[in-house]
């Protein structure tokens, strides 16, 4: 059951339709353009001093948010809603780690989890209702907690 959960998961995230969002990893300046692209709502949802929160609704009403440090670095990104996002788009160049790791056997039919010095990912959900939380820990604002991402 979970090899099929996994196998689902991979599967979605390759097949999905291209939706563009600014790539973990990347600059937050795309944001705007690709939410204009793929037809979403576009917000900022909050803004510290530490991080800003934007805020991308995708048609299918899946919630895409994507978390910028002051020099304008996506270093985290989340979802929740009834698809899941692009994973080749939203992880950027971390994806070729993400999809290694998840070959890895891991426990729980449900939950997904990629704990990489580089990457950290968890993945959970089933059908109409996804979740999942992705980062890079050298990417982190100082006196951010990376768990606080949701």
């Amino acid at each position: 059951m979970k090899l099929r959960l996994q196998q689902m998961l991979m599967a979605m995230a390759i097949s999905s339709p291209s939706l563009a969002f600014a790539a973990l990893g990347g600059n937050v300046n795309t944001v705007q353009a690709d939410s204009a692209h793929m037809k979403a709502t576009l917000r900022i949802a909050s803004t510290q001093e530490k991080y800003t929160v934007h805020e991308i609704e995708t048609p299918s009403g899946t919630v895409v948010r994507e978390y910028a440090s002051p020099s304008g670095t996506v270093f985290a990104v989340t979802w929740r809603g009834p698809t899941i996002p692009d994973l080749r788009q939203v992880l950027g160049d971390y994806f070729d780690t993400y999809t290694q790791a998840a070959n890895i056997k891991h426990s729980g039919h449900s939950h997904l989890s990629v704990l990489q010095p580089g990457l950290v990912v968890h993945s959970s959900g089933h059908m109409r209702a996804f979740s999942g939380r992705a980062y890079v820990p050298s990417l982190v604002p100082q006196n951010v907690i990376a768990e606080e991402m949701q």
